[in-house]
C-alpha cells in the first residue's frame, strides 16, 4: 500500500508539476546569491556556453541588489508618471554592462536605462546596436519598476543576447523567488538547472492569460479591448506587472499566453529565447513573424496560440491607438 508520499508522487497534480518544472528541481542553497544551480552548458558552441555564463553571473549580482533595496524611492519618470525610475535602475545595468565589457569588448550593449522613452528613439537604439556588432547584449536591469518602487516581488532581471539579429542566449533572475530562468537556442530552456516544457494547455478555454498594464494612453485602449474580448473565453487574465516574468512564466508553465500592444526589445529578448526552447510562439498581434522590432505582440505555449490571436484581432487589439 503507498503512503502519503508516494501517493502524492503518482497523482496527476504531481506529474503536471514536474512537466512545468516545480518538482523534482534541486535544493536551493541561497540567500543574496540566488539559486546556485548549475545551467546544463550547451552542447557544442563555444561562444554561447560563454556568453550564457557571464550573462548568469551578471543576473545574480544584479538581482542581489535588487533583492536589497526592494521599496527604492523613484528619482525620475520617464514617458509620463507611471513610467518610472529609481536610482537602482542604473545601478543595475553598470552591473550587468560590467561583467559583459570584461568578458566580450568587442559585443553591443543595448541598456533600457541609456535609450531615452518612446517607440522610435528604442527602434533607433535597436539599429544602432545590432549594426555595431554581430554580438548584442540586450538588457533590461530591473523590468517591473513600478512593482520593485511598492515593494511588489515581482521584479526580474532580464539578459538577452542576439547574434546577428537573432536571440540565442535568455537569462531572466527573479531574486525574490531565488529562480534563474536560462536557455540558448537549440538547446533547451531551463528553471535552476532543470529542463522545462511549457504548459499543457490546448484550448483557450484552458489558458491563464497575462496582460500588461501600459503607461501609455496610446496602449490602454487595446489592452482594455483585449482583455474585455478574452475574459469571457479563458480560464483567467492575470497582471503580473512584467514582461520577462511573464514570458519566464510561459515557458515554465505557470501561464499558458501574454499579449501587449506596444513594448521594447529589452523587455522581451531574453523571453523570446525560453519560449521557443519549450515550443511555445511569438509573433505580432497582426499575425507577422517575431523579431527583435516587434512592438505589439503575443506570445504563447504555441497550442493556443492561433485561437488568442484570432480572439485579440477581432477586437481591434493590433497595436497602440492613434493619437
Amino acid at each position: 500500500r503507498l503512503g502519503v508520499a508516494e501517493a502524492f508522487a503518482l497523482s496527476p497534480f504531481a506529474l503536471r508539476l514536474r512537466a512545468v518544472g516545480r518538482m523534482d528541481r534541486p535544493a536551493l542553497r541561497g540567500g543574496a546569491g540566488g539559486a546556485k544551480c548549475a545551467t546544463p552548458a550547451p552542447v557544442g558552441d563555444d561562444m554561447a556556453a560563454k556568453v550564457l555564463s557571464c550573462a548568469e553571473a551578471a543576473a545574480r549580482e544584479a538581482g542581489e541588489l535588487i533583492k536589497l533595496k526592494t521599496g527604492a524611492e523613484v528619482t525620475k519618470t520617464k514617458a509620463s508618471g507611471k513610467d518610472l525610475l529609481t536610482e537602482i535602475d542604473p545601478m543595475c545595468q553598470s552591473i550587468i554592462e560590467r561583467h559583459v565589457k570584461e568578458a566580450f569588448p568587442d559585443h553591443s550593449f543595448l541598456g533600457e536605462e541609456n535609450v531615452p522613452p518612446g517607440a522610435e528613439a528604442s527602434a533607433q537604439a535597436l539599429t544602432q546596436a545590432l549594426s555595431a556588432s554581430d554580438w548584442v547584449w540586450v538588457v533590461d536591469p530591473i523590468d517591473g519598476t513600478t512593482n520593485f518602487v511598492h515593494a511588489i516581488p515581482c521584479s526580474v532581471v532580464s539578459i538577452g543576447i542576439a547574434h546577428k539579429g537573432t536571440p540565442v542566449v535568455g537569462v531572466i533572475m527573479d531574486p525574490f523567488r531565488d529562480e534563474i530562468f536560462t536557455a540558448v537556442k537549440g538547446h533547451g530552456a531551463f528553471l535552476n538547472g532543470v529542463p522545462l516544457t511549457g504548459s499543457p494547455e490546448s484550448t483557450i478555454e484552458e489558458a491563464v492569460i497575462a496582460a500588461g498594464s501600459p503607461p501609455s494612453a496610446h496602449n490602454i485602449g487595446p489592452s482594455l479591448r483585449g482583455i474585455a474580448a478574452l475574459m469571457p473565453v479563458c480560464r483567467t487574465i492575470r497582471m503580473f506587472g512584467s514582461a520577462a516574468l511573464h514570458l519566464a512564466w510561459i515557458a515554465c508553465g505557470r501561464i499558458t499566453a501574454y499579449f501587449e500592444p506596444d513594448l521594447n526589445s529589452w523587455d522581451i529578448c531574453a523571453g523570446a529565447v525560453l519560449v521557443g526552447e519549450v515550443g511555445g510562439k511569438m509573433s505580432g498581434l497582426d499575425g507577422s513573424d517575431f523579431t527583435l522590432a516587434t512592438r505589439a505582440m503575443l506570445a504563447s505555449n504555441g497550442k493556443t496560440h492561433d485561437s488568442i490571436l484570432k480572439v485579440l484581432q477581432d477586437a481591434n487589439c493590433l497595436g497602440p491607438d492613434a493619437e
